[in-house]
């Protein structure tokens, strides 16, 4: 009984530095105009803490180009949210990150308009149970 069934300690990290990124990120801390109205909407730990995949979003629709922009402006700042982590959840080591476009939405949206399509499609496209 090494684990319990409640959270696991690298999902209670990951959920301190989510809020603590958000707060940066919303205060401006990065100056950055690329990591403007950044979200981070995930945080997930490996289970020795030592690397952080950062998940984020920005709020308004933007195109791939942007997308890569807000990423490549996390990743410049990595050393200077590292730090200011460090000094706000004392941490004994502080995990190095990595930034990824969550892209989760953006596949629910393409799924729910695929779905729209079929449910607008006139019932007469063939017989049921043929393919």
């Amino acid at each position: 009984m090494a684990q319990n069934k409640g959270f696991r300690r690298a999902d209670r990290v990951a959920e301190r530095l989510r809020s603590e990124l958000m707060d940066l990120l919303l205060r401006g801390s990065v100056r950055d105009p690329a990591a403007s109205n950044v979200v981070v909407s995930a945080v997930r730990m490996t289970d020795d803490l030592s690397i952080a995949r950062v998940y984020v979003r920005v709020l308004e629709e933007i195109d791939a180009d942007r997308q890569e922009q807000v990423v490549d402006a996390l990743e410049r700042a990595r050393g200077f949210l590292r730090r200011e982590l460090g000094q706000r959840l004392q941490l004994r080591h502080v995990p190095s990150l990595e930034f990824y476009w969550d892209d989760v939405v953006d596949s629910a949206l393409r799924i729910e308009s695929i779905l729209d399509e079929i449910r607008e499609k006139p019932e007469s496209a063939g017989p049921e149970g043929s393919k």
